[in-house]
């Protein structure tokens, strides 16, 4: 593989059939999919290096990968609903993208999510029947036998946390004890009702991560008609009229025009891929023509809608000190914050290391030896903004996350901390916790204050 692509990109073609931005989870995807055709030649573009590291092969260091070189780091503006603070967000910039540097948690979606989408779309292969297909032949299923939900032969090898810490079947009976259903993982049946608690479901084999890219996309490597190119910035999509024609990229310092014949593929996630948009001209036109931008499209949705999935550390400290095993995180539940919903709206993973904001680390100064229930409001109604800052590519966006800006999202949570309370208090989890370190027994103003100086970014961007 290695001889393969060493090959390819120093015979980097001026002209491809399709031309894929991103190898993150989606880009591995198209990127192998479009590869099996052995008529078609396909350039996959990265702007991160190699995934060929040790904090991405050992799925116990993921947390190492955040602000790294493999991280872009994003941080949003000031935001006065979070007391001003500005909030990092995490997104990966190496091979395999996001699935490269994530916690390794296999979530599908919840049933009724899909049949929302299949009801707004008009199509129906976006319902949770069609899509729970696409699981089946997704999934290398490594747990009990359940053909209804699992499937097995798959590229994407999924199974329940390997020899979990003690900890972790304490926290799913402290769920239990509180009125959750216990499943026997968190994916088939736990998605098709109120939620409950499971041990979590990994991409994890033999010890090592396993990512989107290393399951689609490393395996066809070898291939003459797939040629995977890093440290490479797409700086704007070139157009012809209303067309498409290829891509401009800079590359080894210098700029590179790329041709395709039959598309252009952007997935470059919730950040790069509106500011490409926007710098190939489709956007705002008044946004563009500030900047000097030609229009191409006056498409003034581009890099708004903005939404993220909120991270709120609620920290206990080791009774007696537990090394995290396999992800540190292999625990997880979904929950309503009201009866009256349809749908959970929570999740909440337990991490086997403290996870907190700065703000909360410098008034709580958590021990190392602590675990968290880092909760999250999973169907959020704030939006935000992505803008550009300047006509180049090298100009950084400018990020209006609006966190916490709805209502509603803080009242989840709120909900989402007394919760997580209520579980990491509970008998089962009493063995495993000296004291309660954050936030403790805080009310009204004070838990509000404390919901908006925690605060993170749980890293589930979209746009």
């Amino acid at each position: 593989m290695r001889i393969n692509q060493q090959k390819l990109t120093a015979g980097l073609k001026p002209h491809y059939d399709f031309i894929v931005c991103g190898s993150g989870s989606s880009g591995s995807v198209v990127a192998r999919r479009l590869a099996e055709n052995v008529g078609v030649n396909v350039l996959l573009l990265e702007a991160g290096g190699t995934d060929d590291v040790p904090t991405v092969i050992d799925p116990g260091q993921w947390f190492q990968n955040m602000g790294s070189e493999r991280d872009w780091s994003f941080v949003g503006e000031p935001n006065p609903h979070l007391n001003g603070r500005s909030i990092l967000s995490n997104m990966g910039k190496v091979l395999g993208g996001g699935s490269s540097i994530n916690t390794m948690v296999w979530a599908r979606g919840h049933r009724d999510d899909w049949d929302f989408f299949a009801s707004e779309s008009g199509d129906m292969a976006w319902n949770y029947e069609a899509v729970l297909n696409l699981y089946h032949r997704i999934e290398d299923w490594q747990g009990e036998p359940d053909p209804k939900y699992r499937g097995t032969g798959g590229p994407v090898l999924i199974q329940p946390a390997p020899d979990p810490n003690p900890i972790i079947p304490a926290m799913v009976e402290g769920a239990r004890s509180v009125g959750l259903p216990r499943f026997e993982n968190q994916n088939g049946r736990m998605m098709e009702g109120d939620g409950g608690a499971s041990i979590a479901d990994l991409n994890v084999q033999d010890g090592r991560r396993r990512s989107i890219f290393r399951a689609y996309t490393f395996p066809y490597m070898d291939r003459p008609n797939l040629t995977v190119l890093t440290q490479t910035l797409v700086t704007r999509v070139t157009i012809e009229g209303k067309k498409a024609t290829g891509v401009e990229i800079l590359y080894e310092g210098n700029v590179h025009r790329i041709n395709a014949g039959r598309e252009v593929i952007l997935s470059l996630g919730a950040m790069h891929t509106p500011k490409v948009l926007m710098q190939s001209g489709i956007g705002d036109q008044d946004e563009l023509r500030y900047f000097g931008i030609p229009v191409i499209q006056h498409l003034p949705g581009v890099g708004r809608n903005f939404m993220n999935h909120c991270g709120i550390g609620c920290i206990w400290e080791y009774q007696h000190p537990l090394p995290p095993r396999n992800n540190a995180a292999e625990a997880t539940f979904f929950w309503k914050s009201e009866p009256r919903l349809v749908v959970p709206d929570l999740q909440t993973c337990q991490v086997e290391v403290p996870v907190c904001s700065p703000e909360s680390a410098a008034q709580f100064n958590p021990p190392q030896s602590s675990w968290t229930l880092f909760g999250s409001v999973a169907r959020p109604k704030s939006r935000g903004q992505i803008h550009l800052t300047g006509p180049t590519p090298l100009d950084p966006i400018r990020i209006e996350d609006n966190m916490l800006s709805h209502p509603d999202d803080l009242k989840a949570a709120l909900a989402c901390v007394e919760l997580c309370r209520e579980i990491g208090n509970s008998a089962p989890l009493r063995p495993f916790a000296r004291r309660e370190v954050m936030p403790g027994n805080l009310k009204g103003s004070d838990l509000e204050n404390f919901v908006r100086d925690e605060l993170t970014s749980y890293a589930h961007q979209t746009c």
